[in-house]
């Protein structure tokens, strides 16, 4: 936990004032897996979509978009997440490669791309709402707007929707300064990182962090997806 302080000139529109819960967006794979495992992984990675897990050697994270460039498609992930990992697999077996990292940017953001590599693997341009939600077609990306209607995916949480609180947020991970991220009334808990969030078939950004938690209340802060599409020069479909 540490508090929202920047050491840096004041660079937000609101300065956030709770204490940050960070959502580690990745978590340890432990233990041996049995092979009966290893063929639902193969089984399993048919497609990989907005709000899926991508697995190392040692952690996951999960996608928040889809995207292309002319030659080649990409996973967007948060930055923290990708941070000291090359290579991505669709199982946590480790079974079924699907890309390499192809850039990192944390801190100042929080944003990393994967490149896939597999085409027997389909990136879909979707997100996955989640199980008996279905699917939510992404065919743009935006700016938030202060009052903008907004939902986002979270690994531990769901699927939930709320409104844009604030852009151009600092925060202070205590690893790292964080700049001009927007943040929202929509609650997250630990493992929600990376989620994707949208508003209707527009995506947002991707989760980064939050305070409270969603039996108490709280708020969720997130990475733009605008700024690492045009830093990568990708465009989602």
């Amino acid at each position: 936990m540490n508090p929202l302080r920047s050491t840096r000139p004041q660079r937000t529109v609101v300065r956030a004032a709770a204490v940050l819960a960070i959502l580690v967006g990745w978590s340890a794979v432990i233990g041996p897996v049995a092979h009966a495992g290893e063929r639902a992984g193969r089984q399993a990675a048919v497609a990989i979509r907005g709000g899926d897990t991508l697995y190392s050697g040692g952690a996951r994270c999960t996608v928040g978009f889809n995207a292309r460039s002319a030659t080649a498609t990409y996973a967007l992930v948060s930055g923290r997440c990708a941070q000291g990992t090359s290579t991505w697999y669709a199982d946590a077996a480790l079974t079924v490669p699907v890309g390499v990292t192809a850039g990192v940017s944390f801190p100042g953001n929080d944003y990393a791309s994967v490149r896939y590599t597999n085409t027997a693997v389909a990136h879909p341009g979707e997100v996955t709402l989640g199980a008996g939600v279905g699917t939510r077609d992404i065919t743009g990306a935006a700016n938030p707007v202060v009052g903008q209607s907004v939902c986002h995916v979270g690994r531990t949480t769901g699927y939930r929707c709320g409104t844009v609180q604030a852009v151009n947020v600092t925060v202070n991970y205590g690893g790292g300064i964080v700049y001009g991220l927007f943040r929202s009334t929509i609650c997250s808990e630990p493992g929600d990182s990376g989620g994707p969030a949208f508003s209707g078939g527009t995506a947002l950004g991707i989760i980064v962090g939050s305070s409270g938690n969603c039996t108490s209340g709280g708020f969720t802060y997130y990475q733009p997806v605008a700024e690492s599409l045009s830093a990568y020069g990708l465009s989602v479909y």
